[in-house]
């Protein structure tokens, strides 16, 4: 499967953690606006006919630059980009040798791409999103993210920050299938020379434009 694309005194206490992933994502959105990590993203398919969930591994890397252009890197175990340049957004396939290509504008509204490196400012993503703070768990500050349009393939995605950096990705989308990144050696605020984010078609690769 190749990866494409909480008692009355606990819930005081939790309380200022719940409001910290909002406050956590506000300061995110406002003050970074580059970055640069790696990631390990796991991908969990919903269970079948009593059967677990099969799950799939994959790493790579990430890089943004605020607002609207980011490129994700997956190394193993199979080659892959997914590269927004601001006006289209890019997913090629290396051992398909095949390029799919869209307009960013039609594509990225309510995608966690949005919550993370394409949005300007906290009032861009209300536009988007219904956005609610969660209990804190595994040592991160937590905001959960519905999207407003019902009819795309997202059901939601939780966003957790250590302090105000950027750790963990948890996106379900409208199938039941989990995916889970967790970032690591973030650096915030980059210089992030242009050329990341430009791409062109490797010679011989078929370009199916959406």
């Amino acid at each position: 499967m190749k990866i494409r694309h909480w008692l009355l005194i606990g819930l005081l206490c939790s309380a200022n953690a719940w409001a910290g992933g909002l406050e956590s994502l506000e300061a995110f959105v406002k003050t970074v606006k580059s970055g640069r990590a790696e990631f390990t993203q796991t991908v969990t398919a919903p269970p079948r006919e009593g059967q677990p969930g099969r799950t799939k591994t994959s790493t790579g890397t990430f890089e943004f630059q605020r607002p609207g252009k980011f490129k994700f890197d997956y190394q193993k175990p199979f080659a892959q980009s997914i590269v927004a340049d601001g006006k289209t957004l890019w997913l090629y396939d290396a051992d398909l040798n095949q390029v799919t290509q869209r307009a960013q504008s039609q594509a990225l509204g309510s995608t966690p791409a949005a919550l993370i490196a394409a949005a300007p400012d906290l009032r861009a993503l209300q536009a988007d999103f219904t956005l609610e703070a969660a209990p804190e768990r595994d040592g991160l500050q937590w905001v959960k993210a519905t999207p407003k349009n019902k009819d795309g393939q997202l059901q939601n995605v939780q966003v957790g920050f250590q302090g105000d950096a950027l750790a963990a990705l948890e996106i379900l989308d409208s199938f039941g299938q989990r995916s889970v990144l967790k970032f690591s050696k973030v650096e915030v605020n980059p210089a992030l020379p242009a050329s990341v984010f430009e791409f062109k078609a490797p010679a011989g690769a078929d370009v199916i434009k959406q």
